[in-house]
C-alpha cells in the first residue's frame, strides 16, 4: 500500500472525507447520539514486532489458527456487531463497507478448521493502522489476530498501530498511552510511510524478546 497520499486525494468523496478526518488523529462513533468524530487526550499504541508482550499464557495458542488478510472483511464486521451494546451503528456499518471497497478499510482475520474465528477490523492509512475494533468466536481468536497483525504491520513497513482507547485487556500486550501531541507527530511520520498490510508467513517458533516480563 502506498502512502497516505492516494487516500487523502481520492476520486470517491467519502472515502477522502474520512480518510482525512482520520489523518487529523479523530475517528468515528456513534454512542447512541449520532455518527460523530471523536478525539481523546491520549491514545493507546500497541507496539509492533518484537516490542510486543505476548503473555506466556496466550503463547501456545499462536500457531493454532490460520491467519488472512481481507478474506471475510463482512463477517468480520458483523462479528464486532454482534454484542448487546455497539457503537457501529447500520449507518458506519456501511460506511466500513463502503471503505472497504475502496481499498481503506481492511480485516486481519484468524481461522480455525475452515472458519473464521476472530479479527480485528481497521483502517489502513500509509503506515498508520488505526485499529477500530476486533471481535472473537472461539476463545483467544482476537488475541491472536492482535499479535499477527502486530508482527505483520512492522514486517510490512508500518510504524503505528493505533488502539484509540486504553483498556486492560489492550495493557496486557504492552500497550502504551501518549499525548495527543506526541501522537499527531507520529500519525504524520506515519502518513508518509509506503507500507504493505499482508499476512505473515506461519513461523517456525515466535521470537520473544528476552526483556519480555512474566504475564
Amino acid at each position: 500500500m502506498p502512502t497516505a497520499h492516494p487516500f487523502l486525494h481520492h476520486p470517491d468523496p467519502l472515502t477522502r472525507e474520512i480518510a482525512r478526518g482520520y489523518a487529523t488523529g479523530a475517528f468515528l462513533m456513534d454512542n447512541g447520539d449520532g455518527l460523530q468524530w471523536y478525539t481523546t487526550p491520549e491514545r493507546a499504541l500497541v507496539p509492533l514486532g518484537d516490542a510486543l508482550h505476548v503473555p506466556r499464557s496466550l503463547r501456545r495458542h499462536l500457531t493454532r489458527f490460520d491467519v488472512h488478510v481481507d478474506r471475510d472483511f463482512d463477517g468480520v464486521l458483523d462479528g464486532c456487531r454482534a454484542r448487546e451494546e455497539t457503537w457501529i451503528s447500520d449507518e458506519l456499518a456501511d460506511i466500513y463497507r463502503h471503505l472497504h471497497g475502496t481499498g481503506l478499510a481492511r480485516s486481519f482475520e484468524t481461522w480455525q478448521d475452515g472458519r473464521l474465528a476472530g479479527g480485528v477490523l481497521g483502517l489502513a492509512l500509509g503506515g498508520a493502522f488505526i485499529g477500530e475494533t476486533m471481535f472473537h468466536a472461539v476463545t483467544h481468536a482476537s488475541k491472536v489476530a492482535l499479535v499477527h497483525l502486530a508482527r505483520a504491520l512492522h514486517g510490512g513497513g508500518f510504524t503505528l498501530l493505533d488502539a484509540q482507547i486504553q483498556n486492560p485487556h489492550l495493557a496486557r500486550f504492552g500497550t502504551t498511552e501518549i499525548s495527543s501531541d506526541t501522537y499527531q507527530q507520529t500519525l504524520q511520520d506515519a502518513l508518509t510511510r509506503d507500507a504493505t498490510l499482508r499476512a505473515p508467513e506461519p513461523p517456525q517458533s515466535w521470537p520473544f524478546a528476552p526483556h519480555t516480563p512474566p504475564a
